[in-house]
């Protein structure tokens, strides 16, 4: 006699589907990451002197930037287990204040561009200059499209749209905050650190 296959849901198999959907989308977007990492590393290593003409980029304000992500990363994480756990009230809270501090994040990150290029490096200065620009403005286009995506959220949160049932674009959109702040990680130890 056959076995019964267990029940499955749409619901499951939609959620599924997202999660495998948003490590395929992350997978893509890592390669992107680690070919501009890898020019990077390759401009770095066939230059004389690194940084050229005696730049030092600031290390305060991006050090700051790190931790109010890796925050922001928390926050969003404390709101999914929340709203797992069966208490969905707690997940707006959390959102907001993980946009909070992805909006703070790009407003300290605006400051370190106005310094820098007051201090005379621009995009046009030195293949240096136009590298540190590409880098952090390309990451900051999607701290920008991950903070659209958290005030979406954010609404349906406030409207009580989400419950454990239903975590699936929390979950998804998590990944993606998660993912931009690794590679926010691998940017400042490579471009600001090291």
């Amino acid at each position: 006699m056959g076995r019964l296959l267990p029940y499955r849901s749409a619901q499951t198999d939609r959620e599924e589907t997202s999660y495998l959907g948003m490590v395929m989308f992350l997978a893509s977007w890592a390669m992107l990451f680690a070919a501009l990492f890898f020019v990077y590393a390759a401009l770095r290593a066939r230059a004389p002197v690194w940084p050229p003409d005696g730049w030092r980029l600031p290390v305060g304000l991006p050090a700051l930037n790190t931790a109010l992500l890796l925050g922001s990363s928390a926050t969003l994480a404390m709101g999914l287990r929340d709203l797992r756990s069966g208490r969905p009230g707690r997940l707006a809270p959390w959102l907001g204040a993980t946009l909070a501090l992805g909006i703070l994040f790009l407003a300290l990150q605006v400051v370190v561009w106005r310094s820098v290029w007051q201090s005379g490096l621009h995009v046009d200065t030195s293949l240096y200059g136009s590298v540190f620009y590409a880098l952090t403005v390309f990451h900051a286009l999607h701290v920008v499209a991950g903070l659209g995506v958290l005030a979406w959220l954010l609404r349906g949160a406030l409207r009580g749209t989400y419950v454990a049932a239903r975590s699936a674009p929390i979950r998804v959109s998590a990944m993606f905050w998660h993912f931009v702040d690794v590679v926010w990680i691998v940017l400042f130890v490579g471009v600001y650190v090291i």
